[in-house]
């Protein structure tokens, strides 16, 4: 009725589409390769593909970290020197420790200023390691770990920013810039190299921003990730080691209350949260490796390694008798 026309072919009828039907098909064809609608749909899609980690590529990591630690840099010594405040707040986290009785920074300043060769490795420990063991661990993540980097990285962007926030809202003097205090400033006694804010550099950094300590903040970021994804335990123990001796020495020079090492903490507990939320998962609960990278590793291997299965013919095999004259003899049975 309609559906349904018959055509005349050799004597013999058969049913072909009707050209209602006919008509309809491109319609129905077009639809269905029509992409779908942009908007929501294709922002999540973006959305998704930044929170997924994928292989970072060299030059941009470069740029990316010189071009963050230079805002940084510029952020925190733009911040006014409130020097009053600074030392009103100096004061009260003094009188704060003392309270909790544990006021030992200036007793523990004192101890290791007498060893001279200890307090000098202190002080270059200070102005050193702080940078090299952190764009270690950013190497080796870069190189072992590239399903994890993007992650572990946005934890220590996201420590530094908020860190930034902190220098505003809470300028801090060091211990070392007290007003009637005893503590020592070590670069100044022994003429070393170890700190932004004394000496020749004092006028090149903002010396009342210790307080979140980032040297806490970083060394703990380095220590744990190191902790949780090295694989021999001696570097797990440096992991925990590194931290822990970090602080020894920024209460040893005067720089930093302990109090300074709870705000850097703080910190990184802030980091990780961000990255937990953007990724999905904590930094080390994702795969070692990018999505794919497997399968490329592959290409380079010879065929011949592989299983090849049954029923693929070896193309290398020689030839089994008759199974040349196999199709001239199908084909001569054709009709």
């Amino acid at each position: 009725m309609g559906e349904t026309q018959v055509t005349a072919q050799e004597g013999r009828s058969t049913a072909g589409p009707s050209p209602i039907a006919a008509g309809a098909a491109p319609e129905t064809a077009a639809a269905s390769s029509t992409p779908p609608p942009a908007g929501k749909a294709g922002r999540s899609a973006r959305i998704r593909s930044l929170r997924t980690p994928g292989r970072p590529r060299l030059w941009f990591e470069i740029l990316l970290i010189a071009v963050s630690y230079w805002l940084y840099s510029l952020v925190r010594n733009a911040v006014p020197e409130q020097k009053a405040a600074a030392l009103r707040n100096a004061d009260w986290i003094w009188s704060a420790e003392k309270s909790l009785g544990l006021a030992f920074e200036e007793s523990v300043n004192h101890a290791v200023n007498s060893v001279t060769w200890l307090i000098v490795s202190m002080n270059y420990y200070y102005a050193t390691l702080h940078f090299v063991v952190t764009i270690g661990v950013l190497v080796w993540l870069f190189r072992r770990h590239p399903g994890r980097y993007a992650a572990t990285r946005l934890v220590l962007f996201a420590t530094t920013a908020v860190a930034l926030l902190g220098y505003y809202l809470y300028p801090l003097a060091p211990p070392r810039l007290m007003n009637g205090a005893n503590f020592i400033d070590t670069v100044l006694v022994h003429e070393t190299w170890g700190s932004m804010a004394s000496g020749n550099f004092k006028n090149m950094s903002n010396q009342y921003a210790a307080m979140p300590s980032m040297h806490i903040g970083w060394s703990l970021w380095c220590g744990l990730t190191i902790f949780a994804l090295a694989s021999v335990p001696w570097a797990r123990v440096l992991g925990l080691l590194y931290p822990t001796l970090t602080l020894v020495v920024i209460v040893a020079t005067a720089n930093h209350f302990w109090l300074d090492a709870v705000g850097g903490m703080a910190c990184l507990a802030f980091g990780y949260a961000v990255s937990r939320v953007w990724y999905g998962s904590l930094p080390h609960r994702l795969p070692k490796g990018v999505p794919g990278a497997a399968k490329g590793r592959l290409t380079g291997l010879r065929a011949a390694r592989l299983p090849r299965p049954a029923s693929e013919p070896d193309p290398k095999a020689p030839p089994q008798p008759g199974a040349e004259a196999e199709p001239e003899a199908a084909g001569a049975r054709m009709p």
